[in-house]
């Protein structure tokens, strides 16, 4: 990543994450359902879990989230909302219960986009190297 192309491409692969596309082509192809990913893109055949235990980073990045969001959001509203300690207990154990379900889809796409960046095992697929869509 020495010139602008490299963290391009780098923003272009985390947010086509964010997004739930395919980091190689950027097909929306990452979920069947909810909770199930597909094993491969449906365009590019790229798969998606390499191996058992490979989205253990994908916890990682929904646990990170929902820490940094619930210390911010509690800090924030300590400072400008007059509410008690059971109120806040109440509130953001309940962010921390109900936002890592939600943030679930998109702390795996975000997991893929950045494994790609590092990783992007092109040898596997018809279109290797083909990542020019967004």
């Amino acid at each position: 990543m020495h010139d602008g192309r490299g963290l391009e491409r780098a923003v272009r692969l985390l947010i086509r994450g964010l997004c739930l596309r395919c980091p190689r082509c950027g097909a929306r192809s990452l979920f069947r359902t909810w909770w199930t990913m597909y094993e491969r893109c449906y365009a590019c055949q790229l798969r998606f879990e390499r191996e058992q235990g490979y989205f253990l980073g994908a916890m990682y990045i929904n646990y990170g989230a929902t820490v940094v969001l619930a210390l911010l959001g509690s800090f924030a509203l300590e400072w400008w909302m007059p509410v008690s300690l059971t109120q806040q207990l109440l509130f953001w154990g309940s962010f921390g219960t109900l936002f890592p379900l939600v943030f679930f889809r998109y702390s795996r796409g975000l997991w893929l986009g950045f494994d790609y960046i590092f990783d992007p095992m092109d040898a596997e697929g018809p279109e290797a190297g083909n990542d020019e869509a967004v």
